[in-house]
């Protein structure tokens, strides 16, 4: 902005309280964003506490710290599945989908689990049913371990320690360190893998859709029935899955 942060006009407050918490990336305290709108304590508290009331906001496990709320986190989604920008999304996911010959992703974080946002059904008639909309667990899918993976580490360890890790196939990694050593190595190699671990028969790989600072905004991925690709031969299309996930990257943060 080019005004100075205590001239931020009355009716801009709220909306650039939002874009302060959105940009933190992690839960944030009031006093945080103090520091950045400069704005007085009550007055900045009376905005928090609108934004909490009308569901652009919510309180975090602390009970202190907010991130974003179920009206921002749809407004979100809207915002980049407006008719031009989904165009272009799905034309890029067309694209690698054709290349690799199997059903690839798009899928969103959301508080409880990975939203598929977009998809590209194969044309094999043996085919995994997961249309848009569908959430599916963090700790057993391709897309949810991504994410997992680009936790701070002490928010990492926070959701082992409390998340229900429900078995959902043969594969379901239920083991706490057995589930934090996989998500490291995720977070290492820069994709991550799904071995029948959410649906018996599945495989998938991930890899993750960038902001322009860097942090994972949504997911790619590719699925398939293990009567054609194994985990380690669907690992082949880490490359086109990445290179895809570039285009995304640079056509979301345009």
């Amino acid at each position: 902005m080019t005004e100075k942060q205590d001239q931020i006009p009355t009716n801009l407050r709220l909306l650039v309280l939002l874009e302060e918490v959105v940009k933190a990336g992690v839960p944030v305290t009031p006093s945080v964003i103090k520091d950045a709108l400069n704005l007085p304590k009550p007055t900045l508290h009376r905005l928090f506490n609108t934004a909490e009331a009308e569901g652009f906001l919510q309180r975090d496990i602390d009970g202190r710290s907010y991130s974003p709320g179920p009206r921002l986190r749809t407004m979100a989604v809207n915002a980049i599945s407006s008719q031009r920008v989904r165009m272009l999304r799905l034309s890029i996911l067309r694209s690698v989908a054709a290349e690799i010959g199997e059903t690839c992703n798009i899928a969103m974080p959301d508080r409880e689990g990975m939203t598929y946002l977009d998809r590209i059904e194969t044309h094999w008639p043996l085919r995994i049913q997961l249309p848009v909309g569908t959430q599916v667990p963090f700790h057993c899918t391709a897309s949810g371990k991504m994410y997992l993976s680009s936790l701070r580490p002490s928010y990492l360890d926070r959701y082992l320690e409390n998340a229900k890790l429900e078995r959902h196939a043969p594969g379901t990694i239920t083991d706490r360190a057995a589930l934090k050593a996989e998500i490291e190595l995720t977070r290492k190699r820069g994709f991550s893998c799904d071995n029948q671990e959410f649906m018996e028969d599945m495989a998938a790989i991930a890899v993750p859709v960038l902001d322009n600072q860097k942090r994972l905004m949504s997911t790619l991925s590719v699925h398939a029935p293990v009567q054609r690709h194994s985990l380690e031969t669907l690992q082949r299309f880490v490359n086109p899955l990445k290179q895809a996930a570039e285009k995304l990257s640079d056509q979301i943060n345009a």
